[in-house]
């Protein structure tokens, strides 16, 4: 028996069993320490060979494997790429050396194996798993700006080929035990059960005994990989489209998707060495790039420390709602039964009168009857769900909810009567929610005989798509609100993130922000198409007059003379934007309300399949030809101003954390996932440069781009360190 620090080595009656078990963590990663000692242990392989029959890779963790040291990789800078590709050639040679030792290896995957833990399960020549629901495997490195390059890009190419691997490489998508055995990457299940260790096992030896020498498959003279080379005709045809198709995607901002296709394409043309070796370039390259830092930061760390609950008040014992209600069964109160409905949570839909209240659990229906016609979703499964929405009109039937969440018209007066109708029917200990957007909590709390008790659950729209969920912490709602609204949230498969009330809160605030700057933009001068053109390139999902279209220009204009209203009765001074002024035009002068209106700053035809259009008057009405422009100043401008409202939220404690800043504005305003978001935009640019720009940017563009020393102070203090 031979124990390193991460790997405990055995070898009895010709079996050599290698068992990952780092003591100082709850799973096992290819830390530095890992990567030492799987030298150790290989060379021991090598000292025991003529001894040994077979090999047996296992874990003694919940997980088989977790995959690479990501906090080591942030730590990387650009000058490591070659220490790096070093590195990695390391400790994939171990992996090569067992693979071609003539020995069969089993891998025996007791639980999860993701990006770097699924490279080391495909060390394996076979695999063995536990087939249960919770087990994952895949590679998703591309979703953190990363490709699998501890063999599993050149390996799962060969298994699969070239077009049935592209969903798990280029896309990240992962799969389940069965899954993986239906695509020959699993080659047998063993039942979830005390004994499934030991089946396992028993297998293993089984086909050790039954396949005493054993290769990968591309390893035998005369394999075929799947589909074909890059050379067959099939194949060479779709790799003259793929290279567009994948830009169109990512826009050229995502590195990963592309590098890990060329990979693919290239590793097929050459020997299996020589592929790993480009794998190992590659995967370096990326390492060290700021891409895979932003990605990695947020999309990893930052969605860790959420759903670890680091802004939850610690002291409060974990909630499980059984039976929530909702007020008003329009499009975002049906969105929020179908989120609580599909995750077992009973749901009254309460509107003013049945029919509405109906019309809203219809919502629910048809969503569960396109999962039933996809085979997501059994006939029987769609009738519980269904069933667990109560549609009424009785506020008497929302007795003994332990949250009642208002999602009503965005008007004080409405709030405060229903919450007033709907407060008693809590249950002991239950609170109420307003799903409202921007108007402040604590003044809706005012209506409340328990402000304590009241919160904000800000959703946004479709609530079925969107992931995130804005939580806003009234002056008065205490920590027990805030964890019960938090367990809430993650109870139904939402993402929460935690801030202080404010006009706007964080999300509202930030996202006006988009949408009014492309306004100005208009206001300027400058073309439409090319404010549009110049979100879409920075990577926003859609330009902002198109959102401002969904979003409606009435709301908009209602949103700004409800500021004004409430700062002409606070005493405080209200300055009417360009921005502003335009709306106002585009509404009451030429009646563009926006898209549900018939029409805004676009053209909506009414044919099936006609794609919308800029509306054609915005040229003689707004755009000067001798006004000077150019795509850089308009991209950063879109980004720069997102960034700085969101570290102004960070400095006037509205944001308390890094990480919700980050999560928040992907998640809930689509800022661009390859930036890591608003706050990471910041720190991979360095706040000094960032800073510079502003600057330039506030010269030429006004105030909305001052960086205050406040601001900048509260960047340095708050910059994340690994």
């Amino acid at each position: 028996m031979k124990t390193v620090k991460t790997i405990q080595y055995t070898l009895a009656d010709g079996i050599a069993t290698i068992t990952f078990d780092n003591p100082d963590a709850s799973v096992n990663t290819m830390s530095l320490q890992w990567q030492n000692d799987m030298g150790e242990v290989t060379a021991q392989v090598l000292q025991d060979q003529n001894a040994i029959k077979g090999i047996v890779l296992a874990s003694a963790k919940a997980t088989f494997f977790a995959g690479a040291d990501l906090k080591a990789a942030m730590q990387l800078t650009p000058a490591d790429g070659g220490t790096l590709y070093t590195e990695l050639e390391r400790f994939k040679k171990h992996f090569r050396t067992l693979e071609t030792l003539g020995k069969p290896v089993v891998s025996l995957l007791n639980g999860t194996a993701l990006g770097g833990g699924w490279e080391v399960a495909l060390v394996g020549h076979y695999r063995i798993a536990i087939d249960s629901p919770k087990t994952q495997f895949g590679l998703p490195e591309v979703t953190l700006g990363l490709l699998p390059g501890a063999g599993g890009v050149t390996k799962l190419t060969r298994h699969l080929g070239l077009v049935g691997a592209q969903p798990y490489l280029v896309e990240g998508k992962l799969f389940s035990p069965s899954e993986a055995r239906q695509l020959g990457l699993v080659h047998e299940l063993v039942a979830p059960g005390e004994n499934a260790h030991a089946e396992m096992r028993a297998r293993a030896l089984a086909w050790i005994a039954a396949n005493p020498q054993a290769q990968h498959p591309w390893e035998v003279k005369g394999y075929k990989v799947p589909g074909g080379l890059p050379s067959s005709p099939a194949v060479a045809g779709m790799l003259m489209v793929a290279p567009a198709m994948l830009k169109k995607q990512t826009r050229g901002l995502y590195p990963a998707p592309e590098t890990i296709m060329a990979c693919m394409v290239e590793g097929l043309q050459v020997d299996i060495d020589t592929a790993l070796r480009l794998e190992s370039r590659a995967l370096a390259k990326l390492m060290v790039g700021t891409n895979a830092h932003a990605m990695v930061n947020t999309f990893f760390f930052n969605l860790n420390a959420i759903k670890s609950g680091q802004s939850r008040p610690a002291a409060v014992p974990r909630f499980k709602p059984t039976k929530v209600g909702v007020l008003g069964a329009g499009m975002m109160g049906a969105g929020i039964a179908w989120a609580q409905a599909s995750k077992g949570i009973t749901t009254v839909l309460k509107d003013v009168s049945q029919d509405r209240a109906e019309q809203g659990k219809s919502y629910s229906a048809k969503l569960a009857q396109g999962r039933v016609a996809k085979g997501r979703m059994t006939a029987q499964e769609q009738q519980q769900l269904l069933d667990r929405i109560v549609a009424t009109d009785a506020v008497a039937d929302l007795k003994d909810c332990e949250l009642i969440i208002e999602a009503v018209f965005e008007n004080r007066e409405l709030k405060a009567r229903v919450t007033q109708e709907s407060e008693s029917m809590l249950a002991a200990g239950g609170f109420f929610a307003s799903n409202t957007s921007t108007l402040p909590i604590s003044g809706l709390a005012r209506a409340s005989v328990a402000p304590e008790k009241f919160i904000g659950i800000h959703f946004f729209s479709p609530v079925d798509k969107m992931k995130l969920v804005e939580l806003i912490r009234g002056a008065q709602t205490s920590d027990e609100t805030v964890a019960r609204a938090y367990d809430y949230v993650q109870a139904i498969g939402k993402i929460p993130i935690v801030v202080n009330d404010a006009r706007g809160f964080f999300t509202s605030r930030v996202f006006s922000t988009f949408i009014l700057e492309g306004v100005s933009m208009l206001g300027e001068g400058i073309p439409a198409a090319a404010i549009e053109n110049a979100g879409l390139q920075c990577g926003m999902p859609v330009g902002p007059l198109a959102v401002q279209d969904e979003t409606t220009l009435t709301l908009t204009l209602h949103i700004l003379e409800q500021t004004r209203a409430d700062c002409a009765a606070e005493g405080k001074p209200y300055v009417v934007t360009p921005a502003e002024e335009l709306i106002v035009q585009m509404v009451r002068t030429h009646q563009r309300p926006g898209r549900v209106g018939g029409g805004g700053f676009y053209e909506y035809p009414g044919e099936k399949g006609a794609k919308k259009f800029l509306w054609p008057q915005l040229k003689s009405l707004f755009e000067k030809p001798d006004v000077p422009w150019n795509i850089t100043d308009l991209k950063d401008r879109l980004l720069y101003r997102q960034a700085i409202e969101t570290a102004r939220c960070l400095d006037e404690n509205v944001l308390t954390s890094v990480h919700e800043a980050n999560v928040g504005s992907i998640f809930g305003i689509g800022f661009p996932a390859w930036s890591g978001g608003a706050m990471q935009f910041i720190y991979g640019m360095g706040i000094a440069a960032f800073a510079a720009r502003a600057a330039e940017l506030e010269q030429k563009f006004g105030a909305g781009f001052a960086l205050s020393a406040s601001v900048q102070e509260t960047l340095r203090r708050h910059q994340p360190r690994y």
